[in-house]
């Protein structure tokens, strides 16, 4: 919740919500591309939308993952993820999120997070990370918002844009949040 601003929550996606989804992201098309693999028209398409939130819902149901849609006042303006989830020694996660351009720079993203963080705890997992492109200004407010450390930078680290990029690496763990010890 944001008491300025619309109601917000994250939900698991469903078959139904395809359109919402492929709405989404062809509206930021242009926007999401540069921190994307490169999307063909395919991507583009209801079918590999509910394929996708199918994919996702069986990665969430083995465990490997937590995907949600991010929702103000009901509309699907986002996504945020953690997948990769790892057990053993390591209990960590990889992050990601998106939200829709015309909801940008008001809290939503580090909401979101924070509740994926939170999440996170509740799987008891250790640690969670992030990737980012060193010049997302906003994206490395939010992670700091939400209580990550830059922890270095990684070269030619992802197959962005079709380009090899570099990431700034950021991370949080279970000691650094305050917010854990209250997490049962």
């Amino acid at each position: 919740m944001n008491e300025n601003g619309p109601s917000i929550g994250v939900r698991a996606l469903a078959p139904a919500d395809a359109e919402a989804l492929l709405a989404l992201r062809q509206r930021n098309r242009a926007y999401f591309a540069p921190s994307e693999p490169l999307r063909d028209d395919a991507w583009f398409t209801i079918e590999r939308q509910r394929a996708a939130i199918m994919a996702d819902a069986e990665a969430c149901a083995r465990g490997d993952a937590l995907v949600f849609g991010v929702f103000a006042d009901g509309r699907l303006v986002g996504r945020v993820a953690l997948t990769g989830i790892v057990r053993g020694p390591f209990l960590n996660a990889y992050l990601s999120y998106a939200v829709d351009r015309d909801y940008v720079n008001r809290g939503i993203a580090t909401l979101a997070v924070t509740e994926m963080v939170r999440r996170a705890w509740l799987q008891r997992l250790h640690r969670v990370q992030a990737a980012v492109s060193p010049h997302n200004f906003a994206s490395k407010r939010v992670l700091r918002k939400a209580g990550f450390r830059r922890e270095g930078l990684a070269k030619r680290y992802l197959r962005l844009g079709g380009e090899w990029a570099d990431q700034e690496l950021w991370a949080i763990t279970v000691e650094d949040d305050p917010c854990a010890q209250n997490v049962e």
